[in-house]
């Protein structure tokens, strides 16, 4: 159980005070590698690796699940029982995270695992590796926080298909969360490789619908690069997906892709590659030695809902070096740092290319990337245009993070950077090795006072009364009007982060006023969020103060209800006007201004930074949508009621993909020889989805089916859930 609450900011704060500002520090070893990360509280970040032969072992297999401990560093391992190779994930309302399909499952060297399913080209279980299929699971795990039992299920990952379970199998698919709360599932492979493709372009569009299917006519103009779609929920709606209307917006300029396999950064969009069509080559591997192949430094920011006229991209200042795999992290102070990837090539491993016959001759190993960028950059969007990036003052890490790798901020506005394994399976010795050691990045503002606000709500609703936060004048330097009128209120929400994406990832500033007191401390009079959901869907986030640039340490909160469905709404807040008094933080500084309460007027406007899609639509660009309802009950002993509604899962006809390999042999985790795959453009499914199973079902991969024990009842969430149990399902 986690309960919102305010940061421990001297515990969280304390490994910093060692470390130097702009600067790497390896704090360890997360024990698997870091292919997917989120923050789940203001204690851990939980880490996920796709299934193979890590030295960490659990329950008597290699483990590939993680939990660091921010404040301690210490790693440990977490038993996952399916494949999350290559997953997707989100936050729930309630401060829960899923994790969604995944791969087939494998054993050692990425080869099929030894229990087979019926189509014979991918496997249930591997007795070595003991994992299961993930391509249809929908893992939940609650974040704990040190005051709870670890070793309880209440603090496990609950991951067994046959109780859990999506109608569809999903690799790749990307997800969004909607303004009620659900969680939209976009696109996926069902088996595949390098792209999403056979060469010449002759995919199929396979309908899975009882009733009369909708298509996506993007997925089917981006056939072959659509994987890891990027999306971002907008105020109104460019895809509705309730519908299935699509809002086109222009093309991405200048031939960029930007999705995996180019995997450009996107908050804006940077780098990727503008490789020619034919080089992505098909499902096998690329035609041509990517790894030769220079990354784009090229960057486009668009408004896709703008005021007036067309969406329009716009030219913004190129990176300082091109750069595949780069990945954004929103900073609180709204500027976007960027790191991680490769000078050259794309995402992706293999083991022969159309210019390589075999891997002996390849250049890097496995690797289709080459030419880490050690040095991150920093862009700021207020910067004159010409000026926006700046590498000045931040180091180089010596750890190369090309493809698997991710980052993310933790609560004291540090950035953690981990993963990189451009490997089918484990192999330290090669020329971009797994990678196990983590860092952490220091920017700029870890050089100066940090804030130390006071009052922070535990939760935050939309529209309603605004609160007030207390910021001492030891938290900042000169004047106190002065450094009143320069700061801000930011709610940010680190995302799902894996392949150079962070799924979910927010900024959104808070409208506020201030009142300086006589003793030099602000009062800061803060508004509630917009009364539009949309513009911040609910779930866990953290709450900064931002004074003269500067970031407090981030504190817990729950955006809206805690439950999935539609939120509650309220007239925006109304605040008082800004009020200043002579006062200052420093001995013998002056001020020059003295305004009554009711004096000069000054507020700070909302505003929200986050991924923009491209080229057609906003959430859902591709792929078929699934909304996920967790707040499963199933009837209790005591004879409860079932839910009067239920919403089935609509059926498909089956399609066997090694059909169209012949003879050839395939390994369900090389993207080497993937299976080509069938693309699920249609699936039908109004949400909320409920996946209740009926007694007796037969388990397809030889997992329990504990059909008493329900993880969503409020009676399993550890000591004190009941008190808390609006954030539990």
């Amino acid at each position: 159980m986690h309960v919102p609450r305010s940061l421990l900011a001297l515990c969280l704060a304390s490994p910093a005070l060692a470390a130097t500002v702009g600067e790497f520090e390896q704090i360890g070893s997360t024990l698997v590698s870091a292919m997917m990360m989120f923050l789940g509280n203001e204690e851990k970040v939980y880490i996920l690796d796709k299934a193979e032969g890590n030295a960490a072992q659990v329950a008597g297999h290699p483990a590939w699940g993680s939990v660091l401990d921010i404040s301690t560093r210490q790693t440990t391992v977490m038993d996952v029982k399916t494949n999350v190779f290559c997953s997707s994930g989100m936050h729930l309302p309630n401060g829960s995270f899923i994790t969604l399909g995944g791969n087939g499952a494998v054993g050692r060297g990425g080869n099929i695992g030894s229990q087979l399913n019926p189509d014979g080209s991918s496997a249930a279980w591997d007795s070595e590796y003991q994992d299961f299929d993930g391509r249809k699971a929908i893992r939940v795990l609650n974040p704990c926080t040190s005051a709870d039992d670890f070793s309880s299920t209440n603090c496990q990952w609950y991951d067994d298909p046959t109780v859990l379970a999506m109608y569809n199998n999903r690799w790749y698919s990307a997800a969004e969360p909607t303004g009620t709360g659900e969680v939209v599932i976009i696109g996926g492979f069902v088996n595949g490789g390098y792209v999403n493709r056979n060469y010449p372009n002759q995919i199929p569009i396979l309908p899975i619908r009882t009733t009369k299917p909708q298509t996506f006519n993007f997925l089917i103009n981006t056939s072959g690069l659509n994987a890891y779609a990027h999306s971002f929920l907008m105020a109104s709606v460019l895809w509705d997906f309730e519908n299935n209307v699509e809002t086109a917006l222009p093309d991405m300029p200048n031939g960029v892709v930007r999705v995996y396999p180019a995997s450009g950064a996107t908050i804006m969009f940077c780098g990727g590659s503008d490789m020619p069509e034919y080089a992505y080559g098909n499902y096998s591997f690329p035609f041509i030695n990517t790894w030769n192949y220079p990354a784009s430094k090229d960057c486009q920011r668009i408004t896709p809902e703008p005021t007036s006229g067309a969406a329009a991209y716009e030219q913004d200042d190129d990176l300082p070096v091109g750069r595949t795999m780069g990945q954004f992290v929103i900073l609180p102070d709204g500027t976007l740092f960027v790191v991680n990837g490769g000078e050259n090539g794309t995402a992706g491993y293999a083991q022969a290319t159309g210019e390589t016959a075999s891997f002996d001759l390849m250049g890097f190993g496995e690797s289709l990337a080459s030419g880490p960028v050690g040095q991150p950059a920093i862009y700021n969007p207020k910067a004159a245009k010409g000026s926006r990036w700046s590498t000045t003052g931040l180091g180089t890490s010596n750890i190369a993070r090309l493809y698997h790798s991710s980052a993310i901020l933790l609560p004291d506005a540090s950035v953690l950077i981990a993963g990189s394994n451009p490997n089918v399976d484990v192999n330290t010795s090669t020329i971009y090795p797994t990678t196990y050691e983590a860092e952490i990045f220091y920017p700029p503002y870890f050089s100066k006072t940090r804030p130390v606000p006071t009052g922070v709500p535990a939760t935050l609703t939309y529209g309603g009364a605004s609160f007030d936060i207390t910021i001492p004048a030891s938290s900042y330097s000169g004047s106190a009007n002065d450094a009143a009128d320069n700061t801000t209120v930011t709610i940010h929400r680190s995302g799902f982060t894996t392949h150079a994406m962070n799924m979910g990832q927010r900024l959104m500033q808070l409208n506020n006023t201030y009142t300086v007191q006589s003793n030099g401390s602000i009062v800061l009079h803060v508004a509630q969020l917009p009364p539009n959901p949309n513009l911040y869907q609910p779930g866990p986030a953290f709450l900064y103060v931002v004074v003269n640039g500067v970031p407090s340490n981030g504190t817990y909160v729950i955006v809206g209800n805690g439950q999935i469905g539609t939120q509650p709404t309220s007239t925006a807040s109304t605040l008082p006007s800004s009020g200043s008094a002579s006062g200052s933080a420093s001995t013998g500084s002056t001020n020059t201004t003295a305004n009554s309460a009711n004096g000069a007027s000054s507020s700070h406007t909302g505003a929200i930074v986050g991924a923009v899609v491209g080229a057609i639509a906003v959430i859902g660009i591709l792929g078929a949508l699934i909304g996920i309802f967790l707040a499963r009950r199933r009837r209790a002993s005591s004879g409860a009621s079932a839910p009067a509604t239920s919403y089935a899962m609509s059926g498909g006809s089956g399609v066997n993909p090694a059909a169209a390999l012949g003879a050839r042999g395939v390994r369900s985790s090389d993207s080497s020889a993937f299976v080509p795959l069938q693309q699920d453009n249609y699936t039908s499914l109004n949400a909320p989805y409920r996946d209740d199973i009926p007694s007796g079902r037969p388990s397809g991969t030889g997992m329990s089916m504990d059909y008493d024990h329900d993880p969503y009842a409020a009676n399993h969430h550890g000591a004190g859930a009941g008190q808390n149990s609006q954030y539990r399902y």
